[in-house]
């Protein structure tokens, strides 16, 4: 009973409903539109959200910077609108276990709402309304995951809880945090493979008789710092 309006002209959602994935369809100003499942990408950019979001591009990153891998133990901080958890979620699988730490109530809301709009909330996923600069509750973790202002105030907890080679992966949106976090990480004896990076994209344009960088783009978004646990000392 409803439809899409754009600048093409009006979809009416009838048109599409029980069609085949990928089908084309036109408007009725005779323009062509393509119609299919949203990626996980696609979903995550457009999520109601009650603070910025992770990009897709840094996501990926993260994702393989933390090496989680099905069936992994994760402990992600800071989860606000959720794009980062639903990707987590899919990335661990079934037999993994995922436990955000978000303080915000609204955030709290918010996300649940958003990761069961795509895959419903699964029992491998808790929400702990908890400060992780106060602590973590469980006991051990194979990856550490943050999306905070101060990570390197959980540093020393974070070491007492990683497996040894577990991998810390933190996002942060300016250079000054960064150096905190890396030297924070660099001076601590449980903590070795300290790495700083910047994630940049840059899409193009291609057409038949040009290839040009795209005029608007999201280029720089923020930094990731990993590290990752030693065992015991130095033999």
């Amino acid at each position: 009973g409803d439809s899409f309006h754009s600048h093409g002209g009006i979809v009416d959602h009838a048109s599409l409903i029980g069609r085949e994935k990928g089908v084309r369809i036109r408007t009725n100003k005779g323009q062509v539109y393509y119609a299919t499942v949203p990626t996980l990408a696609d979903y995550v950019t457009n999520l109601p959200r009650s603070s910025q979001v992770i990009y897709p591009k840094d996501i990926g990153a993260i994702l393989l910077h933390g090496d989680i891998f099905p069936g992994a133990t994760v402990i992600e901080a800071g989860m606000g609108s959720a794009a980062l958890t639903i990707a987590l979620l899919r990335a661990i699988g079934p037999d993994g276990y995922l436990c955000s730490y978000e303080i915000r109530d609204e955030a709290i809301i918010q996300g649940r709402a958003n990761i069961g709009a795509m895959t419903g909330v699964p029992e491998n996923f808790l929400i702990r309304n908890s400060d992780i600069y106060d602590g973590i509750f469980e006991d051990t973790a194979d990856r550490i995951i943050l999306d905070l202002p101060e990570p390197w105030r959980i540093i020393e907890n974070a070491a007492q809880k990683l497996v040894p080679g577990g991998i810390l992966v933190s996002f942060l949106p300016t250079i000054l945090q960064v150096h905190n976090l890396a030297f924070t990480l660099q001076t601590h004896a449980s903590f070795e493979m300290v790495e700083s990076i910047e994630i940049l994209l840059r899409p193009w344009h291609i057409a038949a008789n040009s290839a040009r960088p795209m005029h608007r783009m999201v280029g720089h978004t923020g930094f990731l710092v990993s590290a990752r646990r030693c065992a015991g000392s130095i033999e």
